[in-house]
């Protein structure tokens, strides 16, 4: 019998106070310790609850005696007290890991490189649509564990990162989707790239024969990744470059999905969501719908008045025929390659911020087709100028999203696109992505 009932929640934002309220509900003994400043809201929320908290510090005796450790995903395991907490054997997991044994909903888990905000949300509407009872949670919106104790959804809508992955041990997810593994985060991998493919595949431990696989054919690092493991869950790939028997592809600009004999087809002209990532999105969306054996009216109709996401692609408007769009949320290389591969005119490309280990090299040949002028946001843009100085003529930096959006102006031509798509994570000189889309609508409204 377990008489130690202490838990140590570290991080107190969205995913940390939710699980500390979930924690105190399940009659634990609830600490939340933040090494930052914690946010009014969160810091109201934990004295309302009456949960004890510390910020600016660790108190690391406070924390090894928890039986138990949920952190925030943006702790690294490298961090002296992760180390420490390992060490005595305490088990450190994550928010989804812990909320997960308190719901027996259906658990749909989207996780890629890429993709993941559009797919959740995309999928998320398609079910709300078709009237079930769903939650959505994980890397968007309330905290996963906080709608575990408030809520009592049939299913659930999780967007699900590496970093969740690293700390999820028993989780299973019904249906696990992955979109797509490019070099990222890779800072918080040893810089090894099969490192990072292994966190992302952890999606579909656990599970089932009675579960479902959704992954992208065309995906070579996935592909990769799959040999030599075994997968219990019934496998549904989807793919835009070639005939899936059982799954989904691509058919005279249809998409055509078939899952347990049943169909559904939708020419991608009326897909909201435009661009080659996007009919990827669409096709593991219709996937999840037709495993969850929805109607292909409801699907359609979903798929065509879905409203795109802010800070992704996100036209903001047009001034003297420049058009402007906000693709803040494009924090690596890949995201900005298929942001360039969508534009149909010249771009001045707005890039820069902080480096994650980048490989500029797979933007060269579109940057040679496509930009016109590379503006640079950040404070270190030494390796941009270094991998595109001899590919583009004019390259000028700069250190607020007003300055960006105004040389970004002045250099722009009638006709051309103003496209802020950084490639890099935004810390340097804003809070988050949002902050940095935000800020340069806001520059943009001003020019």
């Amino acid at each position: 019998m377990q008489t130690n009932k202490n838990i140590a929640i570290l991080g107190a934002g969205e995913s940390g106070v939710g699980a500390a309220y979930l924690a105190q509900q399940q009659g634990f003994d609830v600490f939340v310790s933040d090494m930052g400043v914690i946010a009014p809201k969160y810091k109201e929320q934990l004295q309302g609850w009456n949960i004890r908290f510390e910020e600016g510090k660790h108190t690391d005796d406070e924390i090894l005696a928890a039986v138990e450790v949920v952190k925030s995903p943006g702790i690294p395991e490298k961090a002296p007290l992760i180390k420490k907490l390992k060490e005595k054997g305490i088990p450190v997991i994550s928010e989804i890991e812990f909320a997960g044994r308190y719901t027996d909903a259906k658990m749909v888990c989207i996780t890629g490189s890429n993709g993941k905000t559009t797919t959740t949300t995309l999928t998320y509407h398609i079910l709300k649509k078709a009237g079930l009872n769903v939650g959505l949670a994980g890397n968007i919106g309330k905290s996963f564990a906080y709608q575990v104790a408030t809520e009592k959804f049939d299913v659930y809508v999780l967007e699900i990162s590496s970093f969740m992955l690293d700390d999820m041990y028993k989780f299973k997810a019904d249906i696990a989707v992955l979109l797509n593994i490019t070099p990222d985060h890779l800072d918080r991998y040893e810089y090894k790239m099969e490192n990072y493919v292994a966190s992302k595949l952890r999606i579909t431990q656990n599970q089932t024969a009675g579960d479902y696989f959704i992954y992208c054919a065309d995906d070579a690092e996935t592909i990769k990744g799959m040999e030599g493991r075994s997968f219990a869950a019934k496998q549904l790939p989807f793919s835009i470059e070639k005939e899936i028997p059982e799954g989904a592809c691509l058919r005279n600009d249809n998409i055509v999905i078939n899952v347990n004999m049943e169909n559904f087809e939708m020419s991608i002209n009326d897909l909201a969501l435009q661009g080659k990532h996007n009919t990827y999105n669409s096709m593991a969306s219709g996937l999840v719908s037709k495993v969850l054996e929805l109607r292909n009216p409801t699907i359609r109709e979903s798929m065509m008045d879905i409203q795109p996401i802010e800070h992704r692609l996100e036209f903001i408007g047009r001034i003297s025929g420049i058009k402007f769009i906000n693709d803040s949320k494009a924090t690596n290389v890949n995201s900005t390659w298929y942001a360039l591969e969508s534009m149909s005119s010249d771009v001045v490309l707005i890039l820069g911020g902080v480096d994650k280990g980048n490989d500029y090299s797979m933007l060269t040949e579109l940057v040679k087709q496509k930009v016109r002028a590379i503006v640079c946001l950040g404070l270190d843009n030494g390796r941009i100028h270094d991998a595109f100085e001899d590919v583009v003529d004019v390259i000028v930096n700069t250190a607020s999203a007003a300055e960006a959006a105004q040389v970004a102006f002045h250099l722009a031509k009638k006709g051309d696109t103003v496209l802020l798509s950084p490639a890099c994570a935004s810390f340097d000189l804003f809070k988050n992505y949002e902050d940095r889309g935000q800020q340069f609508k806001e520059a943009v409204s001003q020019l």
